[in-house]
């Protein structure tokens, strides 16, 4: 009979590529949570993605910094957008020397057709505004870039590189990642 060291891994590795929805977001979280409840130590998560949803990917943020192991994010492509706030949720960060991360401010989408009156779009500008308020936040706490830096980050899209994020505080070190043999591969795939 195994014991319970040799039933669980001490590692694991998460590839997760995929745009932040909803469904995306649930799959990552509820890994994560699995990978916590077999008392996994580390988890390095591999991560590219196009960004998406705010309050999904602040949700991801939150549930991975509560998470009871060490988290490694590895960016091993584009964290653009909303992948930001989730890439800086982990205690070590690294990315690919090729890797990219692209920063903007929030849009507010309505997508269901329906107009405006001015109240409206007063609600909906200070709804961007809290979103940029808290991504903002954790982008100042997370890394060495000033308030300043970060507003200009938000008011001219940018697609920054590795060496940028380095210099920045976003990662620790620029390196490729390597899968060691025998540690678990949880690669989350998605329809599209």
């Amino acid at each position: 009979m195994a014991t319970e060291a040799e039933a669980f891994p001490s590692e694991a590795y998460v590839s997760f590529s995929a745009e932040i929805n909803p469904s995306t977001g649930e799959s990552l979280i509820a890994t994560m949570a699995n990978l916590a409840n077999q008392g996994v130590q580390q988890v390095t998560l591999a991560i590219s993605t196009p960004g998406g949803g705010v309050p999904k990917g602040l949700t991801i943020y939150n549930t991975l910094r509560a998470m009871p192991f060490e988290l490694i994010t590895h960016n091993v492509g584009n964290v653009d957008s909303i992948g930001n706030a989730i890439f800086l949720a982990g205690d070590k960060r690294y990315a690919c020397p090729h890797s990219t991360f692209m920063f903007h401010g929030v849009a507010a989408h309505p997508g269901d057709g329906s107009m405006l009156d001015r109240r409206g779009l007063e609600e909906r500008s200070e709804a961007v505004r809290a979103d940029e308020k808290r991504i903002g936040s954790i982008i100042k706490e997370r890394t060495t870039l000033s308030d300043g830096e970060v507003e200009v980050l938000f008011e001219h899209a940018q697609t920054k590189d590795a060496a940028y994020a380095a210099g920045a505080g976003i990662v620790h070190e620029i390196k490729d990642i390597t899968f060691t043999p025998g540690i678990p591969i949880i690669s989350l795939v998605f329809e599209r």
